[in-house]
């Protein structure tokens, strides 16, 4: 009896006996198909072109078979491209009464500090009706606004205009969602606040609100333009 093994698939094995009325031959064999991996690199301009980590290579039989537009090298950078496309935007942050009075003010500027952002602007303010009104117009219509305007006129709120890279969007994560019973663990809202009526902070949902929110609160000459000595380390 003979035995054969073929890497890639399962044994064959063939069987060979002397033929007689009471023996006879069998063969169980089983062919598996080679499987062709292809792996497609891409050469990143941050390393030099000798390197092989990223190297498009097509001396493969089967890159043959690839169209000459697909031939041609690509040089792309991505953490350039990307920052090519991001923009510096502003955004109106307010503690609200709740946030104050219960001494959550420090705790919600080390959260946005930690983060990276440039403070711009900062105050304690008693808020009048007219200014509450004028920043909650979009809300005009809503059963809760006359609730709501006297909340935020009911103690001081601290004022903060922040700057920095995608600070709007990044701003909402970090507050975390209007009802804080819904807002995931870790965000401002998740972990120090239970209701949507004292949810903490304000944060603007735009950067054209944000710019619009900032004039509202502060007036010319309260925001201070300046460069943090950390800035190298936050931005390429």
């Amino acid at each position: 009896m003979e035995a054969q093994v073929a890497f890639g698939g399962r044994p064959s094995i063939s069987s060979s006996l002397p033929r007689s009325p009471t023996l006879r031959t069998c063969c169980l064999s089983y062919t598996q198909k080679p499987i062709l991996r292809t792996t497609h690199h891409v050469h990143l301009a941050a390393f030099h072109s000798n390197s092989h980590l990223f190297s498009h290579s097509l001396s493969r039989p089967h890159a043959k078979t690839l169209s000459h537009n697909a031939t041609t090298k690509t040089h792309i950078f991505l953490p350039h491209l990307v920052a090519s496309m991001e923009q510096v935007d502003e955004t109106y942050i307010m503690v609200k009464p709740d946030g104050v009075q219960r001494g959550l003010v420090g705790e919600i500027i080390s959260r946005f500090e930690k983060k990276g952002f440039k403070l711009t602007g900062l105050k304690l303010f008693q808020c009048p009706k007219e200014l509450a009104e004028e920043h909650y117009k979009d809300l005009k219509d809503k059963s809760f606004f006359p609730k709501l305007i006297e909340y935020i006129t009911s103690g001081p709120v601290v004022c903060m205009a922040w700057e920095g890279v995608g600070v709007v969007a990044s701003a909402r994560k970090l507050i975390g969602s209007t009802n804080p019973l819904q807002a995931e663990p870790g965000t401002i809202r998740g972990d120090l606040a239970v209701q949507t009526g004292r949810n903490v902070v304000h944060g603007s949902d735009s950067p054209e609100n944000g710019q619009r929110e900032i004039a509202l609160w502060f007036k010319e000459g309260e925001i201070c333009q300046w460069t943090p000595a950390q800035a190298p380390w936050l931005r390429e």
